[in-house]
């Protein structure tokens, strides 16, 4: 099977996940996607992080029942901070008969510069790049790191025409924070976990 990986803290996961893991698996060669949970650096301490099982528990209820969709944890058990590459040599040697792809947004692709060992990935792996709207911030940031490299027409990216969706999970924890209704952000099973334990009200 061709897999891609679509890497996040789902913080919590939201339609925007959704719709891009999906819309990867409907219209292009993946068969499947997984949506790798990254687990908390234990350096940085960050108070509005769920704790990783239950980012894990509300990506499994976002999916559940699509077999093309797939949650994982693989990342909780690797040295801490994981590096991307570093989860794709692992994945690859436990499952040897699949062949994995990188999903991500084209801000990171922007960056992948100054990932560990990036030549290796470009060269070992497909990337699937989808459209991001970036905030005003995002962009200022962007100009002041621009690659020096040129990922135009590179054989192993592939860019992706899927949907841009502008909502974030750091907009729908202040969101919730502040009592405002977040359910169509957010998948049913996942709207209802999020208010049954009462998570990001404070």
């Amino acid at each position: 099977m061709n897999i891609g990986l679509y890497f996040g803290t789902y913080n919590p996961i939201h339609v925007g996940h959704l719709i891009i893991a999906n819309h990867m698996v409907d219209y292009t060669e993946l068969d499947q996607v997984w949506l790798i949970v990254s687990p908390q650096n234990p350096l940085k301490s960050k108070a509005s992080l769920l704790a990783d099982y239950h980012r894990l528990a509300l990506v499994r209820v976002a999916v559940e029942g699509n077999n093309k969709l797939k949650a994982s944890n693989i990342e909780f058990d690797l040295p801490k901070p994981s590096y991307t590459i570093d989860t794709l040599t692992y994945i690859q040697e436990k499952y040897p008969e699949h062949s994995f792809s990188l999903i991500m947004g084209e801000d990171n692709l922007r960056t992948l510069h100054k990932w560990k060992n990036f030549e290796q990935l470009l060269e070992n792996h497909f990337i699937y790049v989808y459209p991001r709207a970036l905030t005003e911030q995002e962009r200022i940031e962007q100009q002041d790191t621009n690659s020096p490299h040129n990922f135009d027409g590179h054989p192993n990216i592939k860019m992706c025409d899927a949907p841009v969706m502008k909502v974030s999970a750091s907009f729908i924890r202040k969101a919730i924070k502040e009592k405002k209704d977040v359910r169509y952000l957010l998948s049913e099973p996942v709207f209802t976990y999020l208010k049954e334990m009462h998570f990001y009200e404070k």
